[in-house]
């Protein structure tokens, strides 16, 4: 290995180990940057996306020149009222942009690692699509979709694309975190390679996917960032809430207005409202909890994605899991351990299972799925049948298509098929020879039984049954039933016939299944659940996957899949797990429960905060409201400048909370909102009266207000 590949595979390993470290809630990596990110996002046009800081922004700024106007002694309170107040609505516009920084800050310095990846890497351009002609040395910024490369042992991967040649191991442990090396190799599912990995042994020669700045880890370091982040639909939903309780508060403010600008002793029984009064009155009566902390949960939401090796393209669709209501499951290596092995030889009458072993091992032959290689595998270990000479025998395999459901071999006056029964009884009727009852009913006893039969013909006879088995992966019944609680519809697909499929949905507890499915009727059944008004999500990896991938709403795509399905998913899997999809439904409704409790609890808040400072606010001027003041609070300064206080430090309890995240709970729609109103809701309407009152008696134990 060269000294430019050595330094290459340092930076790799590095940016890998920073990639996986877990940052803690307050890191000291953090914390400095977010705190100067907080001052930064003072910009007006930052502060303009929410609207509800917005208004805090702006009345800061009044009560600043307010305190400037009072030191001049024209002040319409005391200086020390108003710089007190100001530099408290200052703290919360501060707070409120620490916690998105502090969500961004862990994403960030995500991206900085994946950044560190993105090195000048020197690809061998190839003239031709073929191994072992001329290349010539090409910066990875010059490469362009369409390019053919040649990547060798020790060479880093210089830009995504596809294997087109040659099969190769490759470290991809800087992008998915994972120290195993995979295998990549020309056609098939695992035929897609990303930039920045890194070829351990062999070579490839792979066909250029992207243009430069479109690559997958481009990609990576803009989504983990959040620099492409829009809002959600439900968060412009809740944000028009907001702005409506905002309009109404600032209304009823500008109404109120008179009575301090132009309002006498002579016009009114007390004196007149201090504007910076009626400042921190809006402050504390519009929803500044939530309005704070909205986009740190959502920031926080596609971070706990990441967080779960899993990429999320948008923050709708992290949302939209969190909103699904029907999930599509493949059976094999979701539902079931996926290591399908042939267990049994099932011959037809007249035929012995010799023979039997002997076709279905020819028929699999070239076929590398696991359950291919088990046929061959059985039928040594039985019958001890091996060492063939497959260009004597002038063999042309047929490969497996997922419309024909079938594979085989052509020999010189021999056709070997082997797939599904259906499929097998269609290719024999289509050539016109019977299909045994007998061999229907070995097939459907195999089936009955959760295993997976494949019926073998040879030529214009059908020889026989072979039993694949499969195991339903342990704990998956009870993650299905939590997930029925939660009002979410789970349907198995899979190829295989009605009968198995039924056996394995009744072990599994599964709500539906669909059998012998193929691309067409997958999209279709998608499409069927979103007419009903019904969120769908699904996991795929192949090329074939990428049209229903398309269509569902929430679309996880395997990183080891192909370029197809990771650009036709709005996730990606880094670890390429398709049990990863119950995790994702969870994850969504984790950071939907979090913005629910949030503003349930913001709500109670400001409901609260009524008694407290509308009281203290006008007391002056309407003496009558000496009646509602319900806390004994010190003075009218003092419980206006504690209600302050609390509206600033309760956005700072709540980070954790926003960035963690509610506890997920697998239960209803009702229950959950039973829970929120008692937990938040009564929460948010008593913590205000402890929280003031506490506030009122230290200010008034040291003569602060």
């Amino acid at each position: 290995m060269s000294q430019l590949q050595a330094s290459q595979a340092q930076q790799l390993a590095a940016a890998g180990t920073s990639r996986g470290k877990r940052f803690t809630l307050f890191d000291a990596a953090l914390l400095k940057p977010a705190i100067a990110d907080a001052f930064r996002k003072l910009h007006p046009r930052i502060q303009l996306r929410s609207p509800v800081m917005f208004v805090v922004y702006v009345g800061s700024i009044v009560t600043t020149l307010l305190y400037l106007q009072a030191l001049n002694g024209q002040g319409e309170a005391p200086a020390g009222f108003i710089l007190a107040i100001t530099a408290w609505l200052w703290f919360t516009v501060l707070f409120a942009n620490f916690a998105e920084a502090l969500a961004e800050g862990r994403s960030k310095a995500q991206a900085a690692s994946l950044r560190s990846l993105k090195q000048s890497v020197m690809a061998k351009k190839l003239t031709a699509p073929r191994h072992g002609v001329t290349w010539l040395p090409c910066a990875a910024t010059d490469l362009r979709k369409g390019n053919h490369v040649l990547v060798e042992a020790g060479d880093v991967i210089p830009i995504d694309g596809d294997v087109i040649e040659g099969v190769a191991s490759v470290d991809e442990s800087a992008i998915t975190g994972e120290s195993a090396p995979v295998i990549r190799e020309s056609g098939g599912d695992f035929s897609s390679v990303t930039g920045g990995t890194r070829v351990l042994s062999d070579w490839l020669v792979v066909r250029v996917a992207v243009d430069p700045g479109e690559t997958f880890l481009d990609r990576m370091i803009s989504m983990v960032e959040g620099a492409s982040r829009k809002k959600t639909p439900n968060e412009v939903a809740l944000t028009i809430l907001l702005v409506a309780l905002t309009i109404v508060f600032l209304v009823v403010t500008v109404t109120l207005l008179p009575f301090s600008m132009y309002a006498t002793e002579a016009a009114q029984a007390g004196s007149p409202v201090a504007i910076t009064v009626l400042i921190a009155l809006l402050v504390c009566l519009i929803p500044t909890t939530i309005g704070g902390l909205l986009s740190a949960i959502g920031v926080a939401g596609m971070g706990r994605m990441m967080q779960a090796n899993v990429i999320a393209t948008s923050g709708r669709a992290v949302e939209a899991a969190g909103d699904v209501d029907v999930l599509l499951l493949d059976k094999t290596g979701t539902i079931t351990l996926g290591n399908r092995q042939a267990s049994a030889f099932l011959p037809a009458p007249g035929v012995t299972e010799q023979q039997l072993a002997d076709a279905a091992q020819l028929a699999s032959l070239a076929d590398e799925t696991p359950e291919g290689r088990s046929i061959v595998v059985l039928a040594k270990q039985k019958f001890h049948l091996r060492e063939r000479d497959l260009a004597a025998m002038q063999a042309q395999f047929v490969p497996f298509t997922a419309q024909t459901r079938m594979s085989g071999v052509d020999l010189p006056g021999r056709a070997i098929r082997k797939g599904a029964a259906d499929s097998v009884r269609k290719y024999m009727t289509a050539l016109g020879k019977p299909y045994p009852a007998e061999v229907t009913k070995l097939a459907d006893d195999a089936a009955r039984r959760g295993s997976t039969p494949l019926v073998v013909a040879d030529g214009d006879r059908v020889l026989g049954v072979v039993e694949l088995k499969d195991i339903v992966k342990g704990g998956i019944r009870e993650r299905f039933a939590q997930l029925r609680r939660m009002g979410i519809k789970t349907v198995m697909i899979t190829g295989d016939n009605r009968l198995t499929a039924a056996a394995i949905a009744a072990e599994a507890g599964v709500d539906d299944f669909l059998a012998e499915a193929t691309p067409e009727d997958k999209l279709r059944l998608i499409r069927e659940y979103q007419s009903g008004g019904r969120l769908v999500a699904m996991t795929g990896d192949g090329t074939n996957d990428a049209p229903a991938l398309a269509q569902a709403d929430v679309a996880v795509a395997m990183h080891s899949g192909t370029q197809a399905a990771r650009e036709a998913g709005n996730m990606v899997d880094l670890d390429s797990n398709p049990t990863k999809l119950l995790e994702i439904v969870e994850i969504g409704k984790q950071m939907l429960m979090t913005r629910g409790a949030l503003t349930t609890f913001s709500i109670s808040n400001d409901i609260a905060k009524y008694f407290a400072i509308i009281p203290a606010a006008f007391t002056a001027t309407f003496p009558q409201l000496q009646a509602l003041d319900v806390m004994r609070l010190a003075s009218p300064s003092s419980a206006i400048l504690s209600a302050v206080i609390f509206n600033a430090l309760i956005i700072v309890v709540l980070i954790p909370l926003a960035l963690k995240g509610v506890r997920y709970r697998a239960v209803g729609a009702a229950e959950l909102l039973r829970r929120n109103l008692l937990i938040y809701g009564l929460g948010g309407l008593l913590l205000p009266f402890a929280g003031i009152k506490l506030i009122d008696m230290l200010l008034a134990a040291f003569n602060l207000a």
